[in-house]
C-alpha cells in the first residue's frame, strides 16, 4: 500500500516536472537578420554595414542581410525599422542623421529617435571630408572660396539627401565662409558621388569611406577633412580649420538600432556580435583605410550617444535654419 503510494507521487512528480519544462525556446537568431541601411547603395553606411554584416553573419551563424532603402534623407528605412516587429530579426544601420538631425529638421516625425528604436551598440565615428571634381580649377579651401565669391551662386554641391549631415555640412560652410553654393540633394552619397566624378556637380561634402578609393585613384581631389584632426589615412589632407575656416568641425557616425520593445536577451545577441565584428583584426583594419574610430559601445553608451548628438546639433540646425516637410 505504501509503495503504491509512493509510486504514484513519484508519477505525478515527473508528469508535473515534464509539463513544467514545455516546449525548449528556440535561441536567436533562427533565420537571417535584416539589416536597413537607410541610403542607397555606395555610400559610407552601405560600406561599413556590409563590411560588419559579413563578420556578424559569420557570429551569429544566420546571414546578416544588407537591405538599401534610400529616401527622405534616412527617414524612410529608420521608420520603417522603427514600425518592424521588434524581434531583433529586422534591424538599422542609424547615423547622425537619422537620430540627430532628422528629428530635429522635419517637421513631420515619422519616428521618435529616443524613444522608437532599442539601442544595440555605436560600431564607429566617420570624418566628412569637402571633395571636387579634378576638372574644377581649385586646389585648396582658399582657391575653392574665391571662385564661389567671384561668380556667386554659379556652382553647385552634391549630398546624400536633404537634411542629411552632407548637406547640413554644406550649409554650414555657405554660412561661415560667405558663400552660396546650390545644394542638390541625391537618395544617398552613392549617386551624389556618381555625378561629382562625371562632372555633373562639382562639389561635395562626403563620408571619407565613400570617397576615400576615389580619392586615391584621383577621380575625386579631397581639399579638407571636416574634423578637428586630420584623418590618419590621408595625412596630407589638411582639416576644414587649417585651410581657412576656423571652428568649422561635422563628423558623422554609425549605429546598430533595434526597434522598441525587442527583448533584451536578442539586444544583447546582437550588441555581443557587433563588437565580435569590432574587434576583427580584418575589420579593424577595413576600417582603417578611411579613418573610422571603432568605438562598439554597450546599449546604454548609446543611447547617452544619441542623447548628447541631439543636444549638440540643435544650435546648429536653428543657426542653419534647416526645416524640411
Amino acid at each position: 500500500m505504501f509503495m503504491s503510494f509512493v509510486k504514484s507521487i513519484l508519477a505525478a512528480s515527473l508528469l508535473a516536472g515534464v509539463m513544467s519544462v514545455g516546449p525548449a525556446q528556440a535561441e536567436f537568431p533562427e533565420r537571417a537578420v535584416t539589416l536597413v541601411v537607410p541610403f542607397a547603395a555606395g555610400g559610407s553606411t552601405d560600406v561599413v554595414a556590409r563590411v560588419i554584416a559579413e563578420r556578424m553573419s559569420a557570429d551569429l551563424g544566420q546571414q546578416v542581410v544588407v537591405q538599401n532603402v534610400g529616401g527622405a534623407g534616412g527617414s524612410l528605412g529608420a521608420g520603417n525599422v522603427a514600425r518592424a516587429e521588434p524581434d531583433g530579426y529586422t534591424i538599422l544601420m542609424g547615423t547622425v542623421a537619422t537620430h540627430a538631425l532628422n528629428p530635429l529638421i522635419l517637421k513631420n516625425k515619422p519616428y521618435d529617435a529616443e524613444t522608437d528604436f532599442a539601442p544595440v551598440s555605436l560600431l564607429v565615428v566617420v570624418p566628412n571630408v569637402l571633395v571636387v571634381n579634378p576638372q574644377l580649377p581649385v586646389k585648396d579651401v582658399k582657391e575653392l572660396l574665391a571662385l564661389l565669391k567671384a561668380e556667386p551662386e554659379k556652382y553647385s554641391y552634391a549630398s546624400s539627401g536633404n537634411g542629411t549631415p552632407l548637406h547640413l555640412s554644406g550649409e554650414l560652410f555657405n554660412a561661415m565662409a560667405g558663400v552660396k553654393m546650390q545644394h542638390v540633394p541625391y537618395k544617398g552619397s552613392g549617386p551624389a558621388l556618381t555625378d561629382v566624378i562625371g562632372n555633373q556637380v562639382p562639389i561635395m561634402f562626403d563620408n571619407l569611406p565613400s570617397s576615400s578609393g576615389h580619392i586615391k585613384a584621383g577621380t575625386l581631389r579631397a581639399l579638407a577633412v571636416t574634423t578637428a584632426e586630420r584623418a590618419p589615412s590621408f595625412p596630407d589632407v589638411p582639416t576644414m580649420a587649417e585651410a581657412g575656416i576656423p571652428g568649422y568641425e561635422t563628423y558623422t557616425w554609425n549605429a546598430l538600432f533595434a526597434p522598441k520593445g525587442t527583448p533584451k536577451d536578442v539586444v544583447d545577441r546582437l550588441n555581443a556580435s557587433a563588437k565580435v565584428a569590432m574587434a576583427d583584426p580584418a575589420v579593424v583594419e577595413r576600417m582603417k583605410e578611411f579613418s573610422a574610430t571603432v568605438v562598439a559601445s554597450s546599449p546604454e553608451e548609446l543611447a547617452a550617444h544619441v542623447k548628447a548628438e541631439m543636444a549638440k546639433w540643435t544650435p546648429v540646425v536653428r543657426d542653419a535654419n534647416v526645416q524640411m516637410d
